[in-house]
Order: C-alpha cells, then sequence, then structure tokens
C-alpha cells in the first residue's frame, strides 16, 4: 500500500512539473489590442442577414451616395456607421414598415469587404502596394501577402493607424523567427505599413565570405566587426592596406587605407563604418583596387550577397 502511494505521488509531481513548465513556455505579449468599431465607406460589400427571414437577407454594395437598397425598404444610409449600428437601423426601419415584429426583428449586418479601406504596405517588401482588407487582418499575414521582407530590410516595422495618423507605432520584427515570436499585431483597414531599409555595409575581396551585411538598426558597425562577419580574411590577404570607400552627402567618394592588422592586434584604433560603406580587401601580391575597380563590383555585372546579421 504504501508502495502504491508513493508511486502516485511521483506520478502526480511529474505532471505538476510538466504543467507548470508548459505555462512557462507560453509567449508574453501576444494578446492583440482590441480593435476600435469600423466604419463603413462607400464602395464596402455589406452582408445582411435577418433573422428567420432570408428573402430580406443578402449582400449588398454601398453605393456613391453610401445606401444600400434592400428588400421591401428600399435605400437605406449606412455609411459612417459601424456594423452593429447599421443593423439596428435596418431593425428598426423593418419594424416601423410593419414588416417585421418588435419581438422577432433580429437583422445582424457583417462588412465582407472594404473596398476603400485596403492596407498600403511600402518600404522593404517584394511586392509594395494596396492589398484588400477583409476586416482586420494580423501583421504577419500582411506582409506575408506582399511578398515578405527583402534581405535589406530594418528588423522593425513602422505602422501608421488610419484613426491617429501623427502616432506611428514602431513594432519589433522578426520574420526569420518562430511564428510565436512574431509580434501577433492586429492591422485595421485604412492602416499603412512601411518595412523601412536597414543600412548595408559591404566586405569585398580576400575574405572568407564576401558581401553585403544589414546593419538592423545600428548606426555603424566597425572594421574589425565587419571583418568578423565576412569570415575574416583568406590567405595572402594585405591587412597592412585594406581601403575603405564612403559616399560623402554630396556624392564624392572618400577613399580610406586603413591598416587592418594593426586594429587586430590592438596597436590602432577601429574605424566605424557607415551606411554604403565599402571595404575591400586585396591580395599580397595584387596591386590595390581602385575606386572604379570596386564600385563596378557593386553593379550589374556582379551578383552581391546581402546577409541577415543577428537581430
Amino acid at each position: 500500500m504504501a508502495r502504491a502511494f508513493a508511486f502516485a505521488v511521483v506520478i502526480w509531481t511529474i505532471l505538476l512539473v510538466q504543467t507548470v513548465a508548459g505555462f512557462a513556455q507560453q509567449p508574453g505579449n501576444l494578446s492583440p489590442f482590441s480593435a476600435p468599431a469600423l466604419k463603413i465607406g462607400s464602395g464596402d460589400l455589406i452582408e445582411l442577414n435577418v433573422y428567420d427571414a432570408p428573402d430580406l437577407s443578402g449582400r449588398y454594395r454601398v453605393d456613391e451616395k453610401g445606401e444600400i437598397t434592400i428588400p421591401l425598404l428600399g435605400p437605406v444610409h449606412v455609411e459612417g456607421a459601424t456594423a452593429e449600428e447599421a443593423g439596428t437601423a435596418i431593425e428598426n426601419r423593418y419594424v416601423e414598415a410593419e414588416i417585421l415584429k418588435p419581438g422577432n426583428a433580429h437583422a445582424n449586418v457583417f462588412i465582407a469587404e472594404y473596398a476603400t479601406q485596403g492596407i498600403v504596405v511600402n518600404g522593404a517588401v517584394r511586392n509594395p502596394g494596396l492589398y484588400p482588407a477583409l476586416g482586420v487582418r494580423m501583421l504577419n499575414d500582411v506582409i506575408s501577402a506582399a511578398g515578405g521582407v527583402l534581405p535589406a530590410a530594418a528588423s522593425k516595422v513602422l505602422i501608421t493607424r488610419k484613426s491617429d495618423p501623427q502616432n506611428p507605432v514602431t513594432v519589433d520584427y522578426n520574420p526569420d523567427a518562430l511564428i510565436p515570436v512574431i509580434p501577433q499585431v492586429q492591422v485595421l483597414p485604412g492602416d499603412s505599413i512601411v518595412v523601412p531599409s536597414a543600412g548595408i555595409v559591404y566586405v569585398l575581396g580576400n575574405v572568407n565570405r564576401p558581401g553585403g551585411f544589414v546593419l538592423n538598426g545600428r548606426g555603424a558597425l566597425t572594421v574589425e566587426e565587419a571583418m568578423a562577419l565576412a569570415g575574416g580574411d583568406r590567405k595572402a590577404a594585405a591587412l597592412n592596406r585594406v581601403q575603405l570607400v564612403r559616399t560623402l552627402e554630396d556624392g564624392r567618394k572618400e577613399d580610406i587605407v586603413i591598416a587592418v592588422n594593426l586594429i587586430q592586434k590592438g596597436k590602432a584604433p577601429d574605424v566605424a563604418m557607415k551606411d554604403g560603406d565599402i571595404l575591400y580587401v586585396p591580395t599580397s601580391v595584387g596591386k590595390l583596387a581602385t575606386e572604379q575597380f570596386i564600385t563596378s563590383a557593386l553593379g550589374i555585372g556582379t551578383q552581391i550577397t546581402v546577409f541577415k546579421t543577428a537581430y
């Protein structure tokens, strides 16, 4: 008996630990905000369901006057009203016309399609444009509809609410993470989404992984950090005369020769890179590349791989 009781206690303890662990692993801060009631606009598609009266139910497009024409009542103005308000108004009209009895008048209105209140998606996405808002949608769904973000996209998204255009909301966004980590943010008809482009620095030449590296919101990246992201130098790299090409505000190019070998040994200060900087690592037997050679590497003839750095 004692052995059976002890076994039961062990099983109960295991189940309790698993239950607590399950609650601990639930993602936090994912509950969407309370969406405000959306207004009906001209061109929207309205679905009307009248209780126990299928002949009075149907789908109606709001015309340029803000009206829908429904059976036995004719034109009813619904523009500017919420779905609930429109349903109540239709109920009252049917009762006033003695078509329905007060106790049996139940009309539900659903906005099936927001024709004039789509969601605008711009910035570093594959297919920017206006996307239809079939009611309230989630941020990740809208960005996916726009083809997803580009490799050079920043790790944040700006949302401008139609109801509050002066105060855009910034949301941290990592499309490479698991879905529960992506913010569960609601996007409403009329909202605008902008995915900013992050800064990019380029590391070319005699390195293990040449390409562009996204800054992900960082204002600067040092030369030593950029070399590490590029996998370090390869054999015969001339680290004593690495060339940094920077575009100035007036469009002119500035060439800076950097002794990366001294930076790595702590004998020279590290150099901060900025958006658009090009770091070229020559070989020891080659001639230092000219500005024209480096810029041509970023042209049509050469495909530069862009890498996402850590968020």
